[in-house]
């Protein structure tokens, strides 16, 4: 445990807790009625009620349009579906800035609904719920459909023969045996949405503000650190609070539930209803995936002088059209994300790997504060964990300011808790007999981790990997403030070239977005071969 508690104080709770005091400390003493002066302020007010609203309206609408397809998932079985599963899991490892954009071409100015209808939903509460519903589909889809596909269809069946009908049967039988997941996807949801940030800045326009939203202006705009400081609080006690009624929702699923295998559940559609649902199923898919995602790469070719790779091509130049967004060319941002992304998946690693292998040991009260750590950085605003690296990360022995090494240290806050909860239960399945039989061989304790451990575990951490690459890769909030201007990421890249005028900064964008989306989309995909390879089962 030393090494990932040493790693999340030194780079995690010394930068939040530096900004936080710079904010609500004046004249060396804390200035706690700071918190009730901002939070009675007016426009303060109603970031918080459009923040939780949003999040609540997006976390229904998700549900709505999702369980169908959990349903789907879980117990039909039809030719393509690993791709489909794939293809509705794309979305939630694309960058935010990559969902925002993917939007922007749908339904922005000069958008495909402005092309054929003259109808704008950008800078409307509606662009961001739809972009919060495709970025949160597979949430569902995975967790709901997960457990759904491992319940005994029997039990429902019995219940139809005893007399009751098919609402009555799934309401009374399956539905409380689903409700743990359905509370736990939707209140992942919800903590996704009432954090959002990238898809609120690109498509809310300055109508609409969520908190992470607001304290990046608070702090990169307007330098009020006092506001930002009592804003970080406010998100960082509502998500605390989130991820423990979601732990208490796990830990509920875990203890209540007997679960057959996947594949005694799964069948082709029968009927004329379950083919329409189906179909129903696939229709969404393409309509909410697929369209803006495609309409994404249609603009990224689509230039002046017709369809080519013109975009493509300027992002090889600097000031391309007199454009001085970048001091590089643009086109270097794939280069320095994946650099950015590898180092950060290596640290995840090892941190999270570490971090796993003491949560197998259960201590009692002190092993589960340690869980509690690993999650802090989903709770705490990506913008200030990259502005109080700013501020305290200036000063030997630590002076890391204009060090490379800064990014993936703030990538990898992020991608250690996607590491921690793809290896913990691998490893907690792991047989206690197997090490203490090669330590009755003689085997030491490193030799013993090799020789049992990593080849049970070797599946799981490639999946790990995968996953911190992807949540590397994409990450936005923290990197656009410690990104230097000769070393841009893709997102951030993207979110400089969108925040200036001009067609061929759009276009850029567009073709940044695209190569962007695709690097993830391979990353996915090689998961999802990697989890459905059956010679590598434990």
């Amino acid at each position: 445990m030393a090494v990932p508690v040493a790693f999340f104080a030194l780079f995690f709770a010394y930068p939040v807790t530096a900004i936080v005091g710079r904010g609500l400390k004046a004249e060396g003493a804390w200035q706690f009625g700071r918190i009730g002066e901002v939070l009675s302020r007016p426009d303060i007010l109603d970031v918080l009620w459009f923040t939780t609203w949003q999040a609540l309206a997006s976390t229904a609408l998700t549900l709505l349009i999702a369980l169908p397809g959990a349903y789907v998932f879980a117990r039909f079985d039809f030719p393509g579906k690993q791709v489909l599963r794939a293809v509705v899991t794309v979305p939630f490892v694309l960058p935010t800035v990559v969902v925002g954009t993917a939007f922007l071409a749908l339904l922005g100015r000069g958008g495909l609904l402005d092309e054929l209808w003259g109808v704008r939903l950008d800078t409307t509460v509606w662009a961001i719920l739809l972009a919060h519903v495709f970025f949160n589909y597979a949430v569902v889809v995975r967790t709901v459909g997960g457990l759904w596909s491992q319940l005994d269809p029997r039990q429902e069946e019995a219940a139809r023969v005893l007399g009751a009908g098919r609402f009555a049967a799934f309401r009374r039988v399956t539905l409380p045996a689903l409700a743990p997941a359905v509370a736990a996807a939707a209140l992942m949801v919800f903590l996704f949405t009432f954090t959002s940030f990238g898809v609120v800045q690109i498509l809310g326009g300055p109508a609409y503000s969520t908190l992470e939203v607001e304290i990046y202006r608070q702090t990169a705009q307007l330098l009020d650190l006092p506001t930002a400081a009592v804003l970080t609080l406010v998100q960082f006690a509502a998500v605390g609070g989130i991820l423990a009624v979601h732990a208490a929702t796990v830990r509920r699923r875990e203890r209540a539930l007997k679960l057959v295998d996947p594949a005694q559940t799964s069948r082709r559609p029968r009927g004329a209803g379950q083919w329409a649902l189906l179909g129903g199923v696939l229709l969404t898919a393409l309509l909410l995936i697929l369209l803006p995602l495609g309409v994404l790469v249609e603009r990224s070719f689509d230039g002046p002088g017709g369809y080519g790779f013109g975009y493509y091509e300027a992002l090889q130049s600097v000031g391309a059209g007199g454009s001085s967004t970048f001091l590089v060319p643009p086109l270097e941002a794939v280069g320095n994300s994946l650099r950015y992304a590898l180092v950060a998946t290596l640290i995840a690693l090892v941190i999270g790997g570490l971090a796993a292998a003491a949560l197998t040991r259960r201590a009692g009260r002190l092993v589960r504060g340690f869980d509690a750590l690993l999650m802090l950085p989903l709770g705490v605003s990506a913008v200030t964990v990259g502005f109080g690296f700013l501020i305290t990360l200036d000063k030997p022995p630590l002076n890391l300011r204009t060090s490379w090494i800064l990014v993936p240290l703030a990538q990898a806050l992020v991608g250690v808790p996607f590491v921690v909860r793809t290896m913990l239960p691998v490893l907690r399945a792991v047989d206690d007999r197997l090490r203490e039989a090669a330590a009755v061989l003689g085997a030491s304790p490193l030799r013993a981790w090799r020789e049992v451990d990593l080849p049970l575990v070797r599946r799981a951490v490639l999946v790990a990997a995968g996953f911190a690459f992807a949540v590397s890769l994409g990450e936005f909030g923290a990197t656009v403030f410690i990104a230097r201007p000769d070393n841009p990421t893709l997102p951030v890249a993207v979110a400089r070239l969108l925040g200036r005028s001009g067609e061929l900064n759009y276009g850029q964008a567009m073709a940044l977005s695209t190569i962007l989306m695709l690097v993830c989309a391979v990353s996915l995909l090689l998961l999802e071969r990697i989890r459905t390879d059956r010679s590598g089962e434990f």
